[in-house]
């Protein structure tokens, strides 16, 4: 295989920001396997949280890029398990890998991922759009610029409940909220309850990840659902969230692609939790990648492109919450040259 690197910057359409921090601009690394004319894209993003960037990632998979070109794939599954002990420090960079096998395995196939693997498409979720942190006239300018069915509320302020209270006013969409790890348990069961009353469906990730100790009374206490982000990373994290979260958010670029997502689904499936993919602000290469997994999950946020003022290709597209497929195999996504 020929393996291609590109590096982006992703420019937002808003400032974006969350509890922790501000953006505007997302690098992100978009990977490409060509074989015998056909090609494969992945992608994965610069996350200061994670302490990754783009020249790391270009690194990470250039130090391998013999391994990589001579490789000979049969499935993406043993391409990935050949990868893992190379890259079992790097997920991010091993995300953007699988993504691009697997694009390019369903087009060696001729199908788009969903139907190669049998799924039915009929009842899929629709994607949330974020709001993200800013003052509340800001967040209800950007709310109704953007007429949208469900929304995630970005929070993590000290105006968190009268920030949902002032959105709310201006639409009936269903709500859901996350704190990127910014509050504490008796902040988190009290705002909960004031939330459940305005119309929020669950907090995704309300404290830190390693206050097992505060999340398992919260989860104990919490007149709404809780869905693990930071808390659930890896495919071992699936059970560590069992009894603290009802349900698990899954991050392609975090737990290393579509093959050990697959997995963390099925994990999840088993202990009756809810599952959701969300988005790490990917361009439509990787959230082409997400939408293949749409018939397994219960909740998705996928909004990635629709924060960006300029994408790197064309694929799946949104519409009112309605995630459309393009009509090519493999994931659907196609560069802009």
């Amino acid at each position: 295989m020929d393996l291609h690197l590109y590096p982006y910057e992703l420019k937002f359409r808003h400032t974006f920001t969350i509890s922790r921090k501000s953006k505007d601009v997302q690098p992100s690394l978009v990977v490409e396997l060509i074989n015998k004319g056909l090609s494969g894209l992945g992608e994965t993003v610069d996350n200061s949280y994670y302490h990754m960037t783009v020249p790391m990632l270009m690194d990470a998979i250039n130090e391998h890029r013999a391994f990589i070109e001579q490789y000979h794939l049969t499935t993406p599954e043993k391409f990935w398990e050949d990868l893992y002990p190379k890259f079992s420090d790097n997920m991010f960079a091993l995300c953007a890998l699988d993504l691009a096998a697997w694009d390019l395995y369903g087009k060696q196939k001729g199908m788009p991922l969903y139907k190669l693997w049998g799924l039915d498409i009929s009842r899929n979720p629709m994607t949330d759009y974020t709001i993200g942190i800013d003052t509340i006239e800001n967040m209800v300018q950007k709310l109704e610029e953007f007429p949208w069915p469900i929304y995630k509320i970005k929070l993590g302020t000290k105006e968190d409940i009268a920030i949902i209270k002032a959105l709310r006013q201006h639409t009936a969409a269903v709500f859901r909220v996350d704190a990127n790890c910014a509050w504490g348990v008796e902040e988190t069961i009290s705002n909960a309850i004031a939330l459940k009353e305005l119309g929020v469906e669950f907090i995704e990730q309300p404290m830190a990840a390693a206050d097992r100790e505060g999340m398992k009374r919260v989860y104990e206490h919490s007149v709404l659902p809780l869905i693990a982000d930071e808390s659930c990373i890896l495919e071992s994290d699936v059970a560590r969230c069992h009894g603290y979260f009802h349900g698990i958010n899954i991050k392609l670029v975090k737990c290393g692609g579509i093959t050990p997502a697959r997995r963390m689904i099925a994990a999840a499936r088993a202990l009756g939790m809810k599952v959701m993919t969300g988005s790490m602000n990917e361009s439509t290469v990787g959230t082409s990648a997400v939408a293949q997994l749409l018939p397994y999950l219960d909740y998705v946020d996928m909004d990635g492109p629709l924060l960006l003022a300029d994408d790197t290709a064309t694929g799946i597209t949104m519409e009112h919450g309605r995630v459309h497929y393009a009509d090519r195999p493999g994931t659907g996504a196609l560069l802009k040259r």
